[in-house]
């Protein structure tokens, strides 16, 4: 009952301090975390201890003792591929580092076994190694061991524990295999390349509508300064007329008129 209210008081807080992850986080698959982690062990938690604030317990309620514990476990097999961790079957140690956090849980129950991703740190403490910001500790269900049966070959396992069968294949698929991590790192890349194109093709198109909106200004503007000229064509051609005499040829057909007279007279 005290872990289950420790956990919702550890949710509530996160929502109020927030999480904070890279920006181009995604989650990764427990197979290609997998191939990251420095140590995977099977193993018996025999007991769990609470830990007072230390460097991996930094946040703002590190005075409350109930979020944050150790474990001791019991080891029982041993990632025999790649792992850093030597010591035999039935060794027990400390993990540390377990507890609530605001991205991410480490926590166990005593007398229960799990798959643990663990790594050692500049003080020689076995701490949970996160991968990706992600649960490394694993129960021991029918799902789990058969995902880890053919990732790994485990070995130094307590008589009686049946973790993985060894195939002399085992060795040549192993290194035959590609790694799921480095196919998953280049996806990764490949989509922020998307996204950064996608997001110069938005730009690109607003820029594009703005000068859209400018050259149809432009146009209208033309129109009515074409419009403009007309009409003041058109108005000056008038006042042009209006401003002439209203019977010119009359006026020259009197002045005209004597002078035939008088040549007609000296004929």
């Amino acid at each position: 009952m005290g872990a289950i209210l420790a956990f919702i008081f550890a949710t509530y807080l996160s929502a109020v301090w927030g999480c904070q992850l890279p920006h181009d986080w995604r989650p990764q698959t427990e197979a290609c975390r997998a191939e990251l982690a420095e140590i995977i062990v099977f193993a018996k938690v025999l007991a769990l201890h609470k830990d007072s604030y230390s460097v991996y317990n930094y946040l703002p309620w590190q005075y409350d003792t109930d979020l944050f514990f150790s474990a001791e476990i019991e080891l029982q097999c041993d990632q025999a591929w790649g792992s850093m961790l030597e010591v035999p079957a039935g060794s027990r140690f400390n993990v540390t580092g377990l507890g609530y956090f605001p991205c991410y849980s480490y926590s166990a129950i005593e007398n229960n076994s799990y798959y643990f991703f663990l790594r050692m740190d500049e003080n020689y403490s076995i701490i949970p190694h996160g991968v990706n910001f992600q649960d490394p500790i694993f129960p021991d269900t029918p799902e789990n061991h058969r995902m880890f049966a053919s990732l790994f070959q485990f070995s130094n396992c307590t008589a009686g524990t049946m973790v993985h069968t060894y195939t002399p294949e085992w060795e040549a698929r192993e290194d035959s295999r590609l790694l799921c991590s480095t196919v998953q790192k280049a996806l990764f890349e490949e989509e922020e390349r998307v996204k950064t194109l996608s997001q110069k093709v938005r730009s690109l198109e607003k820029a594009n509508s703005h000068l859209r909106d400018k050259v149809k200004n432009m146009k209208r503007l033309l129109r009515q300064a074409k419009r403009d000229t007309k009409d003041q064509q058109t108005l000056s051609m008038k006042q042009l007329h209006d401003s002439k005499p209203s019977h010119p040829h009359q006026d020259t057909t009197q002045q005209k008129r004597p002078t035939l007279k008088r040549l007609s007279s000296r004929r």
